[in-house]
């Protein structure tokens, strides 16, 4: 698989409407390809995303090199995940400092009125169509200041949101050996001053993928993967420390992970209704889109009468959120399972029976259950060594890693620098 390089500088095109029209400009946006000077003077950022990797990991576990590169660095206690702590929401959350509702990624599956479609993560049309993306992810922020940019991974990085993508990126692969990964790294640290990128994302979906198949409880599976995830960060570290140059890395996770058993699985079938509303599942929400508003009432009453192992809300007075929910994506009314429960379907529910399999682990809950906190981990020169702080919200990344790269923060964003700066040197 070959990089793609996006090298896009256009001539602003002037379309003339009629004889006595003015003429129209319309200014494409194009991807940074060469540092300003004052970017080549700014320090290096690796962001780096653990899918799945809950908080209590490290401590229980002790991998080697993450362990190492936490004692010399700075640390939260957890990371606080958004509502819903799903994958897609939480990743761009990171990207952009702002909560779901504000950036538009609510689900991993969701239906936007605008588009008059369901985004789904597995559909590369609409992951790749920036249209569905909101806000200033951190490598538009930085291409905003002439800034060389590149991702090997992370949610958003395919979009051509704004019209512009990092300026070295790939396509999401999940065969792509995590050795492939560091090499690719390390090799664009190894660029000429003018084309290296300062801003590298990366994604490692390991711990998500054990998490899911074998529960957080099973420590044999987990601390199998983890030590071979540990390894590949350790040669990432050794790298990057090789390169001399003042690289900041910074590590996160987009949620942690709770054991449900498959006896706690709802059908979501049965709660389907096709003629009157579109059903979108979530596992640990659902939105319900009534098809005609004027039974909106009638729809809520049917499923609140139905309650059981789950509690059915209009979207407005939805536990779990930060904020009132507003975007019109989530639909009218919401339904929430009780805490331990899921929703799948039930071809899911019988496949796992037939497979003798008796738990899974699942995510998506309310974020103030620990289970469902991260971790944020980072290490490099403009960080404090040997520093804690307590659980933080992910919504505070963002700012931060504006901060270390000298990139303004945004004015519309959910984050807080104040919340997180005293992990910096000379911040308190």
């Amino acid at each position: 698989m070959g990089i793609r390089v996006i090298i896009c500088s256009l001539l602003v095109i002037m379309v003339t409407l009629s004889s006595c029209s003015k003429k129209i400009s319309t200014a494409i946006n194009s991807t940074t390809t060469v540092n300003s000077d004052a970017s080549m003077k700014k320090p290096y950022v690796i962001l780096i995303s653990l899918d799945g990797f809950r908080w209590d990991y490290v401590d229980r576990f002790n991998p080697p090199n993450l362990s190492a590169f936490i004692k010399t660095g700075v640390k939260s206690e957890s990371l606080i995940p958004s509502f819903p702590s799903k994958t897609f929401p939480n990743h761009y959350t990171i990207a952009t400092g702002m909560y779901p509702d504000k950036h538009g990624i609510i689900g991993n599956t969701f239906y936007s009125y605008d588009k008059n479609s369901v985004y789904r993560i597995r559909d590369r049309k609409v992951v790749e169509d920036g249209d569905f993306y909101r806000g200033s992810p951190i490598w538009i922020q930085a291409n905003k200041a002439n800034m060389v940019t590149a991702s090997y991974f992370f949610v958003g990085s395919e979009a051509d949101i704004q019209g512009i993508k990092p300026t070295y990126y790939y396509n999401y692969d999940g065969n792509v050996k995590n050795e492939t990964r560091v090499d690719q790294a390390l090799k664009w640290l190894q660029m000429p001053e003018k084309k290296r990128p300062h801003m590298i994302t990366m994604y490692f979906s390991d711990m998500d993928r054990v998490g899911h198949r074998f529960g957080p409880n099973n420590d044999e599976k987990l601390i199998e993967r983890l030590l071979e995830l540990d390894l590949v960060l350790g040669n990432l570290f050794d790298g990057v420390s090789k390169t001399g140059l003042p690289v900041n890395i910074v590590i996160v996770s987009d949620h942690g992970m709770l054991e449900v058993p498959f006896e706690k699985y709802i059908p979501i079938e049965d709660l389907m209704n096709d003629e009157l509303y579109m059903t979108i599942n979530n596992g640990v929400i659902v939105n319900i889109h009534p098809k005609d508003n004027s039974n909106m009432n009638t729809i809520y009453n049917d499923l609140k009468n139905r309650e059981e192992n789950f509690k059915v809300y209009k979207t407005k007075n939805t536990p779990n959120f930060e904020y009132v929910p507003k975007d019109k994506n989530w639909g009218t009314i919401q339904i929430i399972p009780d805490e331990g429960y899921f929703f799948s379907t039930r071809a899911r529910i019988v496949a796992a029976k037939e497979e003798s399999r008796t738990i899974s682990g699942q995510h998506g809950f309310d974020p103030k259950l620990k289970e469902m906190h991260g971790v944020f981990y980072a290490n490099g020169p403009t960080l404090k060594e040997g520093y804690v702080i307590p659980s933080i919200k992910n919504i505070h990344i963002y700012p931060l890693l504006c901060e270390i790269l000298g990139l303004e923060i945004p004015d519309n964003i959910d984050g807080n620098l104040n919340e997180i700066k005293s992990v910096l040197q000379n911040k308190q």
